[in-house]
Formats: structure tokens, sequence, C-alpha cells
């Protein structure tokens, strides 16, 4: 087995990449899920628009029953 032997220097500056790497990624990731939620509302708000709209056809398209009087 061999054992690598890093500076302290290196380990910290490698590290430092990292971190910053990663919090770059999570910012990226925010926003994507910030988008995310922006675009579910837009097509949550058009699916109850159009279930809506389907409704009021359904409900057009059939005349009300006409009570006769004998």
């Amino acid at each position: 087995m061999t054992i690598e032997k890093v500076s302290q220097e290196d380990m910290l500056s490698n590290f430092k990449e990292r971190l910053t790497a990663l919090l770059e990624e999570n910012k990226q990731m925010a926003e994507k899920i910030k988008q995310n939620e922006i675009t579910a509302l837009k097509l949550q708000g058009a699916i109850e628009a159009l279930d809506y709209y389907t409704q009021e056809e359904e409900t057009a398209s059939a005349p009300p029953e006409e009570e006769t009087e004998e």
C-alpha cells in the first residue's frame, strides 16, 4: 500500500477549490429550482383555466331540459 503525502497548503487549496465549486453548483441548482417553480405555477394556472373552460363548454353544449306543462 502506498501512502501519498500532500502538503497542508495543497490540501487547503484543494478544499477551497472544491468548496467554491460546490457553492456555485448549489447556486445554479437553486436558480433552476426557482425557474421550475415559476413554470409549474404557470402550467397549473393553464390547466385550471382549461379545466374551467372545458366544464363551461360541456354545460353550454347541453340545452337545459324544458319543462312541459300539460
